[in-house]
């Protein structure tokens, strides 16, 4: 079955804060996108009925010229290994498990949008994989680790431009690793796991906890006894030389090599994608977790090594949600296909 000259997507990003939508072409990327307030606060319903509004945003005026094939939509929390339901997403009071399909369907309907295919949802943080694997710094390798730092610390695994899922769909929760088993809890409870250095409340504390002593510009920027500070501010200071800022974002890049090096001690897949807000801070974070993660590896593993910052932001995770429907339209081609 050939395929048509162009293909449409909708991909959501469903954040605790806001919710990015794109309407995605799949060669050409982001056509159009809208963000809008999540009001997780107000529950699933409201959040649901937050999804349609922003579809109806970037497709508005659309259906004229063409249709759209499905809406991939990127989510935290666990996504069943069907990618049909999500569960106890993080910071979305009151949403236990949700079949997506089923929930956003009639309110679809009722807003006059017509898609032509499903529904499909997935991790927000394979998501991003994906729209890196294909749009963002993921291009360049058939195989690679991605992490996001964020809210929290996020990860997937990329085998041949396809995600691995593991047996049941949750494969890929890098942030959840320890590299300290008596180290600080990290939000589900496990001890010193990467996410309890690097997630963004925590290097928040520990940035707070190692400068309040310290000759620092940070003191001018990050509210009173540094109750305020945030990495963006690290960063920010950093960049202007401030050494303090520096050394903490190196203990930061340290812990990640750390981690690093044992991810590609199991998997022998030597490409690491970083992503998520953490990252901007670029290479004050980054060479040094080069550096940590070259003497994590066994000598017979190192080559090839590399970590690069995903340079695309937020729009991979929009991208690789629109990216599970084009990779569910070729499957279904695939399966189609005469023998022979």
């Amino acid at each position: 079955m050939a395929r048509a000259e162009t293909e449409h997507a909708v991909g959501v990003d469903l954040g605790g804060t806001n919710l990015k939508v794109a309407l995605v072409e799949r060669a050409e990327g982001i056509v159009r996108q809208a963000v809008l307030p999540t009001e997780a606060e107000s529950g699933p319903e409201r959040v649901l009925d937050r999804i349609v509004e922003g579809v109806a945003r970037v497709v508005q005026g659309f259906e004229a010229h063409g249709h759209v094939e499905g809406i991939g939509v990127g989510a935290p929390g666990v996504v069943s290994l069907d990618r049909s339901t999500v569960t106890k997403p993080p910071n979305v009071p009151g949403w236990e498990t949700v079949h997506l399909a089923d929930a956003l369907g009639p309110r679809l309907r009722a807003a006059g949008i017509d898609v032509a295919g499903p529904v499909i949802a997935e991790n927000d943080a394979n998501a991003a994989a994906l729209g890196s694997a294909f749009y963002g710094s993921g291009q360049p390798f058939d195989s690679f680790v991605m992490v996001t730092l964020g809210t929290g610390v996020g990860g997937a695994i990329v085998v041949e431009n396809r995600l691995f899922r593991g047996t049941t769909g949750a494969a890929g929760e890098i942030g959840h690793m320890s590299i300290d088993y008596e180290g600080p809890y990290d939000r589900a409870g496990v001890a010193g796991a990467i996410e309890a250095y690097l997630g963004q409340r925590f290097l928040s504390r520990h940035a707070r906890y190692q400068l309040l002593a310290r000759d620092t510009g940070l003191h001018e920027t990050g509210g009173h006894d540094l109750r305020d500070v945030t990495p963006q501010h690290v960063h920010a200071a950093a960049l202007a030389g401030d050494p303090a800022a520096i050394e903490v974002l190196a203990w930061a890049g340290h812990k990640l090599g750390v981690l690093l090096g044992s991810v590609v001690n199991l998997l022998d897949i030597r490409k690491i994608v970083v992503g998520g807000g953490v990252s901007q801070a670029g290479d004050l974070l980054l060479d040094p977790a080069r550096r940590a993660m070259g003497r994590c590896v066994i000598p017979s593993m190192c080559d090839g090594i590399e970590i690069v910052q995903e340079t695309r932001g937020n729009d991979v995770a929009m991208l690789g949600a629109a990216r599970l429907v084009f990779e569910h339209l070729d499957d279904h081609r695939d399966d189609h296909r005469p023998a022979g």
